[in-house]
């Protein structure tokens, strides 16, 4: 339900966005190849979501210039970076009196004319990612009612139903689950199989290790480290980007990195001590 992905995939170019005084990306350069799910890491305050949101244009960089295939995103029509690009916000919003079918179909509006409702196509696609996302149960719900978890789906759903072909996700696990996480994860890995472009901030370092293909790291705003998930996430990158202690090994089943922290760095996790039980009660005597 996506359109074709560009061949050249996401290209970020020596971007800087500056908020009243303060530095928030610097000369910043990534990229995330077409058809890959790239996860954006680094600690809170590091740039993410404002990285997110210069590339879906929700803000607007000093300099440098953000790409999808052969076009420059910033000089897009409103209309036509909205058919191209979906951004899952992190924030949760309400929509008041609306249905969860009814704030997914927002999704449409992008393909829909000036003087005319939904076709039966774009009813389908509605459905489709209503089902994508687990909802069909919840498609009659007002929205206002849902749980965390439940508003974090809404908004894949609707973002898939815009059928982007860049699909950006500002820590799409929030307020989910475990399994509702895995489930999360693995629709994208498919999506990305058909075509999509993925760019998501996480902070799980494992789910990132686990589905994506590609890793951008940043730290105060710039990459300090990209690539593939093998080569990026080692205890040395981990130590001096997050300040924790981290094992990585290697997933017995799918042999992917897996990460195992030992607590902040040069203050290790106390090992447990055995708690003594107490002793038995004499033969014949209660508690009562």
């Amino acid at each position: 339900m996506t359109g074709a992905g560009h061949a050249d995939g996401l290209r970020v170019d020596r971007v800087r966005f500056t908020r009243g005084n303060r530095l928030i990306i610097d000369d910043l350069d990534c990229t995330v190849p077409a058809g890959a799910v790239g996860a954006l890491l680094g600690p809170n305050g590091a740039g993410k979501s404002t990285l997110l949101h210069l590339i879906a244009g929700i803000e607007r960089a000093d300099a440098g210039a953000a790409r999808f295939g052969d076009r420059d995103l910033a000089s897009l029509r409103r209309r036509d970076r909205a058919r191209a690009i979906a951004l899952a916000e992190q924030e949760v919003t309400d929509a008041p009196g609306l249905t969860v079918a009814e704030v997914v179909a927002l999704g449409r509006t992008p393909h829909l004319g000036a003087f005319s409702g939904p076709s039966e196509r774009d009813r389908a696609i509605v459905a489709r990612g209503l089902e994508d996302a687990g909802l069909l149960d919840l498609a009659d719900r007002d929205y206002g009612s849902l749980s965390g978890g439940e508003r974090q789906r809404v908004n894949l759903a609707r973002a898939l139903a815009q059928e982007p072909q860049l699909l950006l996700l500002d820590e799409p696990t929030n307020h989910l689950d475990i399994r509702a996480q895995l489930t999360m994860l693995g629709l994208v890995r498919e999506l990305a199989r058909g075509g999509l472009t993925v760019l998501a901030a996480l902070h799980d370092l494992s789910l990132a290790a686990a589905y994506a293909d590609h890793v951008v790291v940043l730290a105060e705003g710039r990459v300090v480290a990209a690539g593939d998930p093998h080569a990026v996430l080692e205890p040395e990158l981990i130590r001096d980007v997050w300040g924790v202690e981290a094992s990585v090994i290697e997933h017995p089943a799918t042999g992917r990195p897996l990460i195992a922290y030992a607590g902040i760095a040069g203050a290790p996790l106390p090992v447990p001590q055995p708690v003594p039980l107490p002793a038995p009660l004499p033969t014949g005597e209660s508690l009562a």
